[in-house]
């Protein structure tokens, strides 16, 4: 299935071009598992072949994953906080949690949305918390970028060095993201016994 969806994004973006990277890291940013460590090494390899410029390719990444952003801030505002206020007590997240991540947000929003978009998996959802509580909208946006223009240059680079061999890096991400999604699971067991208690 990973391999189907590798070939179709490879297959758009090779057609679409700096359209394509932006369009598959909206995506991404979007909630939808589409991963960047595929894109903008592709992205990377097309540079490596002359195809694409490397510095509109990092922007293509960059600005698209913050549109993507965007939308998915949206969805967490507009969505995600009535959803929580009306049904979140049965999921052990109170109106004191809710509190809780506003106040977060109000004085450390800043610096968790750019932190975070340097991290694999969790880059792909913190937009969710940020809507839902509320962030200052142009802050979440100017941090999103500056957060995301780090990861579009790393792994754009990443992808031009490597040239034909840009997929060794879906393989070493790989392990990666489980490691990450092990640590949300364990973080996740300890709130519930947390909250239990």
């Amino acid at each position: 299935m990973l391999d189907k969806i590798v070939s179709l994004t490879t297959e758009y973006i090779a057609s679409l071009g700096y359209w394509g990277i932006a369009l598959g890291m909206a995506i991404e940013s979007c909630n939808i598992p589409l991963p960047s460590e595929v894109i903008l090494p592709f992205g990377g390899f097309l540079v490596a072949q002359g195809q694409l410029n490397f510095i509109l390719a990092v922007l293509a990444g960059t600005v698209g994953g913050t549109v993507g952003s965007m939308a998915s801030y949206y969805i967490g505002m507009k969505g995600g906080r009535p959803f929580i206020e009306k049904y979140g007590r049965y999921f052990l997240i109170s109106e004191r949690e809710l509190a809780l991540a506003d106040r977060w947000f109000a004085r450390w929003g800043e610096a968790t949305v750019f932190f975070t978009r340097l991290l694999p998996v969790i880059r792909t959802f913190i937009s969710l918390p940020a809507g839902i509580s509320r962030m200052h909208f142009r802050r979440f946006v100017v941090y999103t970028f500056l957060g995301s223009l780090p990861w579009s240059l790393l792994l754009t680079y990443l992808g031009y060095k490597l040239g034909v061999h840009w997929e060794d890096l879906r393989v070493w991400f790989h392990d990666f993201d489980i490691a990450i999604v092990v640590a949300l699971v364990l973080a996740l067991i300890f709130f519930l016994w947390w909250r239990r208690r």
